[in-house]
């Protein structure tokens, strides 16, 4: 195991990381309510948002709009232009704690997981409409993600003991 970088920081509990596909920039999602944006070569500290009160769960880069998306205990998805630190968007998405968030490859779409059993995809151009709700977890929904070789299918993960593939048609 060849560790390229070890970022040493003291922070609250990291809930989710991601990185940014052009810069060298790395999202952590902190239980303490806010979204650190770190330079993960010069290892230095970029933007701090202040998202809420509540666990931050999942973060993620939509870079294509230059935006990052957060889902949080407070049942909220946030969006905030990353150069800005301007909030776009703030909207209830579930009526549980939010565990993840991932973003199309291509298509304006943002698909969240919750507590509340349930999967959503939601769609930016259309002022983040709910375009569908997934059902048919029993236990909360931990994680989604796209499948890379067809974006039409997502996969979840859930405490019920299963994985799940759908499709965004």
């Amino acid at each position: 195991l060849n560790i390229r970088r070890k970022l040493a920081s003291r922070s609250d509990r990291v809930k989710s990381v991601d990185l940014h596909p052009e810069e060298p920039w790395m999202l952590c999602s902190l239980y303490n309510g806010t979204v650190h944006m770190w330079n993960w070569q010069s290892q230095t500290l970029l933007k701090t948002f202040e998202v809420t009160e509540l666990p931050v769960r999942s973060s993620k880069f939509i870079a294509r709009k230059q935006w990052i998306v957060t889902g949080s205990d407070d049942l909220n998805v946030r969006v905030f232009n990353y150069n800005t630190m301007e909030k776009i968007k703030t909207f209830e998405a579930h009526s549980d704690y939010l565990r993840c968030v991932a973003v199309h490859p291509l298509l304006p779409y943002v698909v969240t997981c919750s507590d509340d059993m349930t999967i959503r995809l939601w769609d930016w151009e259309k002022n983040w409409e709910c375009k569908q709700t997934y059902e048919g977890h029993s236990h909360y929904v931990m994680q989604v993600v796209f499948n890379p070789k067809d974006p039409n299918t997502f996969a979840s993960a859930s405490l019920d003991r299963t994985i799940k593939v759908w499709g965004i048609n």
